[in-house]
């Protein structure tokens, strides 16, 4: 007890304010205090300190870090001499060991008296060396604790933003293509003398893009022998094939051989879902090569190429041959029809004419359905009777507001069949589909004297050009497109009879709704919105005098004029192209020679009979609506285009205009295709003043910076 008594008065505390010595009732409440203490013990009072500059006081050594070492070597000989006097039997190893059991539990309790909030007597005293090191311990367990929450928080973290800058900046994004060429251009073969230039647009490697197929002449040397392999002779041999193009960089992505050039080429016939036979499975996947041997299983849109005699389907995606067929004469293009034999892919319909006949006359006009799998007729052909009297016409398909399928078709006339009666005359029985039972009452009113035909143009010029009322619908080139086919066949349709007179057909009965004369017509007119009424308006270009040219825009409500100008004629029969911009309105593209500014002059020359000299550079112009005074020239060339297409760019909000051009200079002949960017040529293009508008309340004219400005800000999209 003495020495335990002893002990405790030596015990740390804190010093009382007035006799300056330590109380032992007021301990610590941490070893964390202990520098607190050395500060309150150390700090002078009154200058008289316990330690001053000429040494360190009793109170210092036993107040200090070095006092606290004496104490507890003193406690040790003290602790020690106590465990002798209780337990006076035991030798040092076991009063050793009886010593450390008791250290662990006072350990013990005192963790559990410091969970509970408040300190004992393990907390400080006799314990305060164990204290101490426990302390330390819990202190690094606690640093331990901390640092496995940090990373187990930090290391999904970072590996959560690593993984989104590897999506980010390192793999590959092919839809977000920025490397695109803003123009290029391929010399591709021959123009041939059969005056074919087919052109078609579609995304055949999948890259959001719409890619250039167009049909390619190349003439070769072939060396033949005579005689007695002697003599040699050489002869041209010419190659026929369809080149896809990529539309970003002009790359050829596949090239498929023919046996005749090509007509026509359309894409997009899409298979559409269960396949019922072994055959059409394999057609689905596209596994028939050239020479059997399977291709890659893609699913791909269907390309067909239309010759004069043969059909060719390949698939799009890799330009490898599907099937073949020669069903005779071919003189139209496919039309898309709804699943006729059930084997749920789209079947189509083609004009033929008897191997024979030579041209069109009154020995009539073929009418064969074909079947979308292999080619295959589908029953008989239907022949129609008809009169030669111009240009083919059509075959189209009209659908009326009752559902009801109607082919249009002619020759200088537009006529109308049933397609529920072409079905029943070459299979023999009533068609099963629904959609083809039905007939629209206020068509089969126009059927006159029982006829199997519908006459539709009246008057008795004849019908050079018949094309749907809808914006855009001459840029995908007849494409089988199940939305844009739908959009044209259930609109109404726009005549040019006799190349004068411009008229637009009701879709619900097949009545005139306008019709305009104008001077002559030679090339289809573009539908496009110039106004804001809903209803496409048409860009249309006739010859007035010798040598000039005039651009008029008709509404397509009411056939009004609203946009005209005279140019010099560029001798070029090339259809004009309208294009979507985001506003809803359109765009239109025309080539042209150079604008027309003295019209009295002109006339007076034209009356004369003296023509003005034709332009050696031919002009691509741009109208918008916002600016009808205004016309941008985006690019000239004297090669001579002979078919023009649009190209969209939905990621880019841009849209490309390919042409097909026969360069007359460099290599007299050559086929070239180009393609521009119209965004890049919008920036670079040159502005034309059209002069001020005779309109009362004009505006004022507007200034370059803010042309420049507006054009510069255009977008385009896909006409819906």
């Amino acid at each position: 007890m003495a020495a335990a008594l002893s002990r405790a008065l030596k015990l740390p505390g804190k010093k009382s304010s007035e006799l300056g010595e330590y109380d032992p009732l007021t301990q610590a409440d941490s070893e964390d205090e202990s520098e607190e203490d050395d500060l309150v013990l150390n700090y002078p009072r009154n200058g008289l300190g316990r330690g001053n500059c000429m040494g360190a006081g009793a109170t210092e050594l036993r107040g200090g870090r070095a006092g606290r070492l004496v104490e507890d070597e003193d406690e040790v000989e003290e602790d020690e001499e106590e465990w002798r006097e209780r337990l006076p039997s035991k030798n040092r190893q076991e009063r050793e060991e009886l010593k450390t059991r008791q250290y662990w539990s006072q350990m013990e309790g005192s963790r559990d008296v410091d969970s509970e909030g408040g300190g004992g007597p393990g907390s400080t005293g006799s314990m305060g060396m164990g204290l101490g090191s426990g302390s330390d311990l819990e202190e690094k367990a606690a640093r331990m604790r901390g640092a496995i929450r940090t990373a187990f928080f930090l290391v999904p973290l970072c590996s959560a933003v690593v993984l989104v800058l590897l999506c980010a900046f390192l793999l590959p994004c092919k839809q977000g293509e920025v490397d695109m060429r803003t123009q290029w251009e391929r010399e591709m073969g021959e123009v041939g003398g059969d005056d074919l230039h087919s052109l078609a647009l579609w995304d055949v490697d999948n890259d959001t893009i719409e890619d250039v197929l167009v049909g390619v002449t190349q003439q070769t040397n072939v060396s033949q022998l005579t005689g007695s392999l002697v003599y040699s002779k050489e002869h041209m041999v010419a190659e026929y094939s369809v080149v896809a193009i990529s539309a970003v960089s002009g790359a050829e992505l596949w090239k498929t051989g023919l046996k005749e050039s090509v007509k026509s080429i359309q894409c997009g016939l899409q298979p559409q879902a269960r396949p019922a036979a072994a055959g059409l499975r394999t057609f689905l996947q596209g596994s028939l090569g050239l020479a059997g041997e399977p291709a890659a299983k893609s699913g791909g849109p269907v390309c067909l190429f239309i010759g004069s005699s043969h059909l060719t389907a390949v698939n799009g995606a890799t330009g490898k041959e599907l099937w073949s067929a020669s069903p005779g004469k071919i003189v139209s293009q496919a039309v898309s029809l709804p699943d006729l034999n059930g084997d749920s892919v789209p079947d189509f319909l083609i004009a033929t004419l008897p191997v024979d006949q030579v041209s069109f006359s009154s020995f009539g006009l073929s009418l064969l359905l074909l079947s979308g799998v292999s080619g295959t007729q589908i029953g008989h052909s239907v022949t129609f009777n008809l009169t030669a009297r111009g240009k083919l016409i059509g075959p189209e398909l009209h659908v009326t507001g009752l559902g009801a399928y109607y082919i249009l078709f002619g020759l200088g006339t537009v006529e109308a069949a049933s397609l529920k009666d072409i079905y029943i005359q070459a299979i023999g029985r009533a068609p099963m589909l629904p959609t083809l039972k039905l007939k629209d009452p206020s068509w089969e009113k126009l059927r006159t004297n029982s006829s199997s035909l519908i006459h539709i143009s009246s008057g008795s010029e004849q019908v050079e050009f018949l094309l749907p009322l809808v914006a855009g619908v001459l840029n995908n080139h007849n494409n089988f497109d199940s939305v844009s086919n739908l959009n044209s066949s259930r609109s109404d349709w726009v005549l040019v009879c006799g190349s004068s007179k411009l008229l637009v057909l009701r879709e619900s009965d097949a009545h005139i709704e306008w019709t305009v004369n104008s001077g002559d017509i030679h090339s289809r007119p573009a539908p496009g919105h110039f106004n804001e009424d809903g209803i496409p308006d048409l860009l249309i270009q006739q010859s007035i005098f010798p040598g000039v040219r005039k651009v008029q825009l008709i509404d397509g409500a009411s056939g009004k004029g609203l946009w005209e100008a005279e140019f010099v004629c560029p001798q070029l029969e090339l259809e004009g192209s309208t294009i979507m911009t985001a506003s809803g309105l359109s765009v239109f593209l025309f080539w042209a020679g150079e604008l027309q500014g003295l019209r009295n002059l002109t006339k007076t020359a034209a009356s004369q009979g003296v023509a003005p000299t034709n332009p050696v550079i031919r002009r691509l112009y741009l109208l918008h609506p916002a600016y009808p005074t205004i016309l941008l020239e985006l690019a000239t060339t004297i090669d001579k285009v002979l078919t023009a297409a649009v190209s969209y760019q939905e990621q880019q909000k841009d849209a490309s205009y390919i042409t097909v051009s026969a360069r007359p200079i460099s290599k007299p002949g050559a086929q070239v295709v180009k393609s521009l960017s119209l965004r890049a040529s919008i920036a670079g293009g040159k502005i034309l003043r059209l002069g001020e508008t005779r309109r009362a309340g004009a505006s004022v004219k507007p200034g370059a910076f803010e042309i420049n400005k507006f054009f510069r800000h255009l977008s385009f999209r896909q006409h819906q």
